[in-house]
Protein backbone atom coordinates (compact mmCIF):
# COMPACT_ATOMS: atom_id res chain seq x y z
CA UNK A 1 0.00 0.00 0.00
CA UNK A 2 1.59 3.22 -0.84
CA UNK A 3 2.07 5.50 2.31
CA UNK A 4 1.38 9.83 2.48
CA UNK A 5 4.39 11.20 3.81
CA UNK A 6 4.65 14.51 5.83
CA UNK A 7 7.65 16.22 5.45
CA UNK A 8 9.95 18.79 7.48
CA UNK A 9 10.86 21.41 4.60
CA UNK A 10 14.23 23.35 4.88
CA UNK A 11 15.19 26.35 3.32
CA UNK A 12 18.13 24.75 1.47
CA UNK A 13 20.12 24.60 -1.61
CA UNK A 14 20.64 20.54 -0.86
CA UNK A 15 18.65 18.03 -3.20
CA UNK A 16 18.38 15.07 -4.56
CA UNK A 17 19.61 13.64 -7.95
CA UNK A 18 18.66 10.66 -9.70
CA UNK A 19 20.88 7.49 -8.32
CA UNK A 20 22.95 5.96 -11.25
CA UNK A 21 21.34 3.22 -13.40
CA UNK A 22 17.65 5.10 -12.92
CA UNK A 23 17.19 4.46 -16.53
CA UNK A 24 18.89 1.27 -17.35
CA UNK A 25 15.89 -0.96 -17.92
CA UNK A 26 14.97 1.94 -20.94
CA UNK A 27 18.25 1.33 -22.47
CA UNK A 28 17.76 1.10 -26.63
CA UNK A 29 14.21 1.04 -26.18
CA UNK A 30 11.74 3.21 -28.29
CA UNK A 31 7.77 3.57 -28.65
CA UNK A 32 5.42 1.60 -26.39
CA UNK A 33 8.55 -0.74 -25.39
CA UNK A 34 10.34 2.68 -23.65
CA UNK A 35 6.86 4.04 -22.74
CA UNK A 36 5.86 0.56 -20.50
CA UNK A 37 9.73 0.67 -19.25
CA UNK A 38 9.36 4.30 -17.98
CA UNK A 39 6.55 3.80 -16.45
CA UNK A 40 7.14 1.45 -14.50
CA UNK A 41 10.19 3.52 -13.38
CA UNK A 42 8.63 6.15 -12.69
CA UNK A 43 5.50 4.40 -10.85
CA UNK A 44 4.43 4.56 -7.35
CA UNK A 45 5.99 7.53 -6.14
CA UNK A 46 5.87 8.92 -3.03
CA UNK A 47 2.53 11.05 -1.93
CA UNK A 48 2.13 14.13 -0.42
CA UNK A 49 -1.01 15.59 0.49
CA UNK A 50 -2.51 18.41 -1.40
CA UNK A 51 -2.07 21.12 1.22
CA UNK A 52 1.70 20.51 1.62
CA UNK A 53 1.99 21.66 -1.87
CA UNK A 54 1.88 25.49 -0.73
CA UNK A 55 5.49 24.71 1.24
CA UNK A 56 6.51 22.59 -1.47
CA UNK A 57 6.16 24.41 -5.10
CA UNK A 58 7.83 27.49 -3.23
CA UNK A 59 10.82 25.15 -2.75
CA UNK A 60 10.31 23.28 -6.21
CA UNK A 61 10.28 26.59 -7.81
CA UNK A 62 12.85 28.89 -6.28
CA UNK A 63 13.74 32.02 -8.11
CA UNK A 64 17.76 31.31 -8.98
CA UNK A 65 18.29 34.83 -8.36
CA UNK A 66 16.60 35.22 -5.37
CA UNK A 67 16.33 32.33 -2.47
CA UNK A 68 13.17 34.61 -0.70
CA UNK A 69 11.45 33.98 -3.83
CA UNK A 70 9.59 31.32 -6.31
CA UNK A 71 8.51 31.56 -9.93
CA UNK A 72 5.12 31.52 -11.02
CA UNK A 73 4.65 29.70 -14.52
CA UNK A 74 2.84 31.38 -16.47
CA UNK A 75 3.15 35.48 -15.92
CA UNK A 76 6.98 34.44 -14.91
CA UNK A 77 6.80 37.14 -11.62
CA UNK A 78 9.23 36.25 -8.85
CA UNK A 79 7.00 36.37 -5.62
CA UNK A 80 7.81 36.33 -2.14
CA UNK A 81 7.64 33.12 -0.18
CA UNK A 82 5.92 34.95 2.52
CA UNK A 83 3.18 35.63 0.63
CA UNK A 84 0.15 33.27 0.41
CA UNK A 85 -3.26 32.77 -0.90
CA UNK A 86 -4.95 34.50 -2.84
CA UNK A 87 -1.83 36.31 -4.21
CA UNK A 88 -1.01 32.70 -5.92
CA UNK A 89 -2.68 29.37 -6.37
CA UNK A 90 -1.59 25.58 -7.49
CA UNK A 91 -2.01 25.10 -11.09
CA UNK A 92 -2.83 21.69 -12.17
CA UNK A 93 -0.96 22.04 -15.75
CA UNK A 94 -3.31 18.51 -16.35
CA UNK A 95 -6.65 19.88 -15.19
CA UNK A 96 -7.70 17.80 -12.79
CA UNK A 97 -11.27 17.65 -14.86
CA UNK A 98 -9.26 15.80 -17.09
CA UNK A 99 -9.36 12.37 -15.07
CA UNK A 100 -11.58 13.81 -12.62
CA UNK A 101 -8.49 13.10 -10.10
CA UNK A 102 -9.13 16.11 -8.25
CA UNK A 103 -6.91 17.12 -5.49
CA UNK A 104 -6.29 13.10 -4.85
CA UNK A 105 -3.03 11.30 -4.44
CA UNK A 106 -1.36 10.72 -6.62
CA UNK A 107 -1.80 12.82 -9.56
CA UNK A 108 -4.05 15.37 -7.89
CA UNK A 109 -0.78 15.97 -6.25
CA UNK A 110 1.92 15.00 -8.37
CA UNK A 111 5.20 17.56 -8.35
CA UNK A 112 5.90 17.02 -11.51
CA UNK A 113 2.64 18.78 -13.14
CA UNK A 114 1.77 21.16 -9.93
CA UNK A 115 3.18 24.67 -10.33
CA UNK A 116 2.58 27.60 -8.54
CA UNK A 117 0.38 30.39 -10.70
CA UNK A 118 -1.25 33.52 -10.21
CA UNK A 119 -4.21 32.90 -8.52
CA UNK A 120 -6.66 34.98 -11.24
CA UNK A 121 -4.25 33.73 -14.54
CA UNK A 122 -5.24 30.26 -12.79
CA UNK A 123 -8.63 31.03 -13.33
CA UNK A 124 -8.53 32.03 -16.99
CA UNK A 125 -6.82 29.02 -17.71
CA UNK A 126 -9.28 26.73 -15.95
CA UNK A 127 -9.22 23.06 -17.87
CA UNK A 128 -8.09 24.32 -21.42
CA UNK A 129 -6.26 22.40 -23.75
CA UNK A 130 -2.72 23.37 -24.63
CA UNK A 131 -2.23 25.02 -28.39
CA UNK A 132 -1.17 28.42 -30.19
CA UNK A 133 -2.83 31.23 -30.84
CA UNK A 134 -6.15 33.19 -29.48
CA UNK A 135 -6.26 36.76 -27.87
CA UNK A 136 -3.57 37.97 -25.67
CA UNK A 137 -3.69 37.48 -21.99
CA UNK A 138 -3.67 40.94 -20.05
CA UNK A 139 -2.15 39.54 -17.23
CA UNK A 140 0.03 36.86 -18.40
CA UNK A 141 2.23 38.87 -21.00
CA UNK A 142 3.30 36.77 -23.60
CA UNK A 143 0.46 33.59 -23.18
CA UNK A 144 -3.03 33.84 -25.52
CA UNK A 145 -6.31 31.67 -25.03
CA UNK A 146 -9.32 31.12 -26.79
CA UNK A 147 -12.85 29.26 -26.15
CA UNK A 148 -10.73 25.90 -25.79
CA UNK A 149 -7.04 26.06 -25.63
CA UNK A 150 -4.33 28.02 -24.09
CA UNK A 151 -0.78 29.00 -25.14
CA UNK A 152 1.69 29.68 -22.69
CA UNK A 153 4.84 32.60 -22.72
CA UNK A 154 7.76 31.00 -24.36
CA UNK A 155 9.64 30.65 -21.83
CA UNK A 156 7.99 27.86 -20.50
CA UNK A 157 6.41 25.99 -23.50
CA UNK A 158 9.02 23.00 -23.34
CA UNK A 159 8.20 22.87 -19.64
CA UNK A 160 4.92 22.74 -20.33
CA UNK A 161 5.60 19.84 -22.92
CA UNK A 162 7.42 17.55 -20.71
CA UNK A 163 5.25 17.58 -17.95
CA UNK A 164 2.55 16.60 -19.96
CA UNK A 165 3.89 14.05 -21.71
CA UNK A 166 5.13 12.95 -17.97
CA UNK A 167 2.06 12.49 -17.24
CA UNK A 168 0.58 10.54 -20.00
CA UNK A 169 3.80 8.06 -19.14
CA UNK A 170 3.12 8.04 -15.22
CA UNK A 171 -0.47 7.43 -15.20
CA UNK A 172 -1.87 4.20 -17.34
CA UNK A 173 -4.67 3.28 -15.11
CA UNK A 174 -3.01 0.82 -13.23
CA UNK A 175 -3.80 0.73 -9.35
CA UNK A 176 -7.18 2.24 -9.35
CA UNK A 177 -4.95 5.54 -10.79
CA UNK A 178 -6.57 7.55 -14.08
CA UNK A 179 -5.54 6.82 -17.43
CA UNK A 180 -3.98 9.92 -19.04
CA UNK A 181 -3.64 10.34 -23.04
CA UNK A 182 -2.56 12.75 -24.99
CA UNK A 183 -4.11 13.50 -28.28
CA UNK A 184 -4.02 15.91 -31.78
CA UNK A 185 -6.99 18.00 -31.01
CA UNK A 186 -8.23 20.44 -28.82
CA UNK A 187 -12.18 20.59 -27.06
CA UNK A 188 -10.70 17.44 -25.29
CA UNK A 189 -12.97 15.99 -22.73
CA UNK A 190 -12.90 12.68 -20.18
CA UNK A 191 -9.53 11.40 -19.29
CA UNK A 192 -7.74 12.97 -22.63
CA UNK A 193 -5.78 16.26 -23.46
CA UNK A 194 -4.44 18.38 -26.53
CA UNK A 195 -2.53 19.31 -28.30
CA UNK A 196 -0.24 16.84 -28.58
CA UNK A 197 1.41 17.82 -31.99
CA UNK A 198 1.67 21.38 -30.81
CA UNK A 199 3.41 19.83 -27.51
CA UNK A 200 5.95 18.42 -29.76
CA UNK A 201 6.82 21.55 -31.41
CA UNK A 202 6.74 23.31 -28.21
CA UNK A 203 9.23 20.32 -26.35
CA UNK A 204 11.89 21.26 -29.58
CA UNK A 205 11.35 25.36 -29.05
CA UNK A 206 12.10 25.56 -25.37
CA UNK A 207 14.80 23.48 -24.46
CA UNK A 208 15.78 21.98 -20.59
CA UNK A 209 16.53 24.91 -18.85
CA UNK A 210 18.79 24.80 -16.02
CA UNK A 211 15.96 25.92 -14.13
CA UNK A 212 13.80 23.34 -15.41
CA UNK A 213 16.24 20.54 -13.83
CA UNK A 214 16.85 21.98 -10.67
CA UNK A 215 13.39 21.90 -10.38
CA UNK A 216 13.09 18.08 -11.40
CA UNK A 217 15.85 17.03 -8.89
CA UNK A 218 14.10 19.14 -5.99
CA UNK A 219 10.45 16.82 -7.26
CA UNK A 220 12.77 13.95 -7.16
CA UNK A 221 13.98 14.58 -3.23
CA UNK A 222 10.30 14.64 -2.35
CA UNK A 223 8.47 11.92 -4.21
CA UNK A 224 11.87 9.33 -5.38
CA UNK A 225 10.77 9.93 -9.10
CA UNK A 226 11.63 11.82 -12.07
CA UNK A 227 10.79 13.61 -14.98
CA UNK A 228 12.21 11.09 -18.15
CA UNK A 229 11.81 13.98 -20.41
CA UNK A 230 14.02 16.31 -18.74
CA UNK A 231 16.45 14.00 -17.77
CA UNK A 232 16.75 12.10 -21.77
CA UNK A 233 14.28 14.96 -23.75
CA UNK A 234 15.04 12.12 -26.76
CA UNK A 235 13.00 9.60 -25.16
CA UNK A 236 9.86 12.06 -26.80
CA UNK A 237 10.97 11.52 -30.56
CA UNK A 238 11.01 7.56 -29.61
CA UNK A 239 7.96 7.13 -27.83
CA UNK A 240 5.85 9.89 -30.40
CA UNK A 241 7.88 10.73 -33.20
CA UNK A 242 9.09 6.99 -34.69
CA UNK A 243 12.58 7.50 -33.97
CA UNK A 244 14.78 4.58 -32.85
CA UNK A 245 17.89 4.65 -30.30
CA UNK A 246 21.20 4.21 -32.08
CA UNK A 247 23.10 1.35 -31.23
CA UNK A 248 25.59 1.81 -28.74
CA UNK A 249 28.84 2.76 -30.45
CA UNK A 250 31.81 1.70 -28.12
CA UNK A 251 34.54 4.72 -29.29
CA UNK A 252 37.26 3.50 -26.32
CA UNK A 253 34.87 3.42 -23.78
CA UNK A 254 35.22 7.67 -23.98
CA UNK A 255 32.29 8.86 -25.62
CA UNK A 256 28.72 8.10 -27.00
CA UNK A 257 27.12 10.49 -29.69
CA UNK A 258 23.25 10.21 -29.87
CA UNK A 259 20.57 10.64 -32.54
CA UNK A 260 20.40 14.31 -33.15
CA UNK A 261 16.34 15.30 -32.73
CA UNK A 262 14.44 16.57 -34.08
CA UNK A 263 16.01 15.68 -37.78
CA UNK A 264 14.34 17.67 -39.93
CA UNK A 265 14.86 20.60 -37.63
CA UNK A 266 13.41 24.28 -37.37
CA UNK A 267 14.98 26.32 -35.89
CA UNK A 268 16.50 24.32 -33.27
CA UNK A 269 17.77 20.35 -32.35
CA UNK A 270 19.77 18.71 -29.95
CA UNK A 271 22.85 16.50 -30.00
CA UNK A 272 22.90 14.12 -26.77
CA UNK A 273 26.63 13.51 -25.76
CA UNK A 274 27.67 10.95 -23.43
CA UNK A 275 31.29 11.11 -21.65
CA UNK A 276 32.97 8.61 -19.05
CA UNK A 277 35.35 11.25 -18.24
CA UNK A 278 35.88 14.95 -18.36
CA UNK A 279 37.12 15.64 -22.19
CA UNK A 280 37.98 18.15 -24.27
CA UNK A 281 34.84 18.89 -26.60
CA UNK A 282 34.77 20.92 -30.15
CA UNK A 283 31.73 20.52 -31.78
CA UNK A 284 31.11 22.39 -35.13
CA UNK A 285 28.35 22.49 -37.74
CA UNK A 286 29.66 21.99 -41.45
CA UNK A 287 27.72 22.67 -45.07
CA UNK A 288 27.81 20.46 -47.27
CA UNK A 289 30.43 21.89 -49.30
CA UNK A 290 32.50 20.90 -46.03
CA UNK A 291 32.71 24.96 -44.99
CA UNK A 292 32.60 26.02 -40.94
CA UNK A 293 29.39 27.74 -40.43
CA UNK A 294 29.23 27.71 -36.84
CA UNK A 295 31.32 25.70 -33.32
CA UNK A 296 28.86 25.30 -30.93
CA UNK A 297 31.32 24.44 -28.46
CA UNK A 298 34.87 24.40 -27.42
CA UNK A 299 35.91 23.81 -24.28
CA UNK A 300 36.15 20.80 -21.59
CA UNK A 301 32.76 18.95 -20.47
CA UNK A 302 32.52 16.55 -16.90
CA UNK A 303 31.64 13.29 -17.25
CA UNK A 304 27.69 12.53 -17.62
CA UNK A 305 25.19 13.01 -20.16
CA UNK A 306 25.34 16.34 -21.96
CA UNK A 307 22.20 17.92 -24.10
CA UNK A 308 24.06 20.29 -26.54
CA UNK A 309 21.98 22.59 -28.03
CA UNK A 310 22.40 23.76 -31.80
CA UNK A 311 20.73 26.77 -33.02
CA UNK A 312 19.22 27.06 -37.21
CA UNK A 313 17.72 30.35 -37.11
CA UNK A 314 20.85 31.30 -39.45
CA UNK A 315 21.31 28.86 -41.87
CA UNK A 316 19.72 28.33 -44.83
CA UNK A 317 17.13 25.42 -46.09
CA UNK A 318 19.59 21.92 -46.65
CA UNK A 319 22.28 19.10 -45.17
CA UNK A 320 24.39 20.05 -42.86
CA UNK A 321 26.80 18.28 -40.89
CA UNK A 322 28.12 18.18 -37.23
CA UNK A 323 31.38 16.95 -36.17
CA UNK A 324 32.13 16.12 -32.47
CA UNK A 325 35.62 16.36 -31.69
CA UNK A 326 36.43 14.33 -28.30
CA UNK A 327 39.64 14.41 -27.55
CA UNK A 328 40.96 12.31 -30.21
CA UNK A 329 38.08 10.84 -31.67
CA UNK A 330 35.38 12.20 -33.85
CA UNK A 331 31.79 11.22 -34.40
CA UNK A 332 29.52 12.93 -37.38
CA UNK A 333 26.20 13.23 -37.83
CA UNK A 334 24.19 14.61 -40.28
CA UNK A 335 21.35 16.68 -39.94
CA UNK A 336 19.01 18.71 -42.42
CA UNK A 337 17.50 21.94 -42.07
CA UNK A 338 14.09 22.94 -43.27
CA UNK A 339 12.70 26.39 -43.65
Amino acid sequence: MKRIFLFLFFLSTVFAAIPDGYYDPAAGLSGTELKAALHNIIDDHTESPYSFLWTALRYTDEDPDNSSNFILIYTGRSLSKTQAYPDWNREHSWPKSHGDFGNTPPAGTDMHHLRPCDESVNSDRGNKDFDDGGTAHSEAIGCYSDADSWEPRDEVKGDVARMMFYMEVRYEGDSGEPDLELVDYTGTSGSTLGKLSTLLAWHTQDPVSDFESRRNDRVYSYQNNSDPFIDHPEYVSYIWEGAVPDAVVDIPEKFYIGKVYPNPFNPNCILPLELSDETSVNIELFDILGNIKKTIINRSLSAGHHLIPIGGSDLSTGIYFIRALVGTDIAVRKVVMVK
